[in-house]
């Protein structure tokens, strides 16, 4: 299951917001640039509306810069964090766990010594497998699970990808979109009980070192999950 955010101070958000800004100007290169535009625009359309119209437009003017830049924050935030997850062992497993909603993740619940892995989802949209790796290897490890699989979940919709930029796989950046626009099949009744006869039937193995480098992450607070 996606995990809850912790509480956090005003200041300790500041510093998460500073740490994003830090991170997403180091991954794209127009990230200040639009920063500036979100500032910079907004601010002469409120000193117009201030010389025109009275005072009573700062405080909305304030507040509209404010929202544009954090709406460019959280757009290029999310971009540098996929385009620095690509290729990235367990990045896919990473972004589904910070995604927003009811997602059962298991990471690597199939693997190889190479760093190949397959990873179980549970959600709204019925059971999903994401395998990450050489493609010829991982599709070999879809089958084994989807066989594996087949026996327990009865009529639940079964969904798998593999995460490349290859013909028939899906990049990692379209990952969230593609999830989020699956059909609702399940209850959350359903999710549930599916979840726990998956736990029975699925062992959690350790999941491979080095999933994504600390640098390559943004903080808690924007990981993330905000693709809706």
């Amino acid at each position: 299951m996606a995990k809850p955010q912790e509480k956090v101070s005003f200041g300790q958000r500041l510093k998460q917001i500073g740490m994003v800004f830090q991170f997403t100007a180091k991954q794209d290169r127009w990230f200040a640039p639009l920063v500036a535009a979100a500032v910079l625009i907004p601010l002469a359309l409120t000193v117009v509306a201030v010389i025109f119209w009275g005072w009573i437009w700062l405080p909305l003017g304030i507040l509209f810069i404010l929202l544009a830049v954090l709406i460019v924050l959280n757009l290029r935030s999310n971009k540098a964090m996929m385009n620095a997850a690509e290729g990235q062992p367990g990045a896919a497993a990473q972004i589904m766990e910070n995604m927003r909603g009811d997602w059962r993740v298991t990471p690597a619940v199939s693997s190889t010594t190479q760093m190949d892995m397959v990873h179980l989802v549970i959600g709204r949209p019925g059971v999903i497998l994401l395998a990450e790796g050489n493609p010829q290897r991982v599709r070999g490890l879809l089958g084994q699970e989807k066989r594996r699989l087949s026996k327990v979940i009865g009529s639940a919709p079964l969904h798998d990808y593999v995460i490349g930029q290859e013909e028939g796989e899906l990049p990692i950046r379209k990952l969230r979109t593609t999830l989020l626009r699956l059909p609702r099949a399940l209850s959350g009744k359903d999710v549930n009980s599916l979840d726990k006869r998956l736990k029975a039937l699925t062992a959690r193995p350790q999941m491979p070192k080095g999933a994504i480098p600390k640098n390559m992450r943004p903080p808690g607070a924007f990981r993330q999950s905000r693709g809706r």
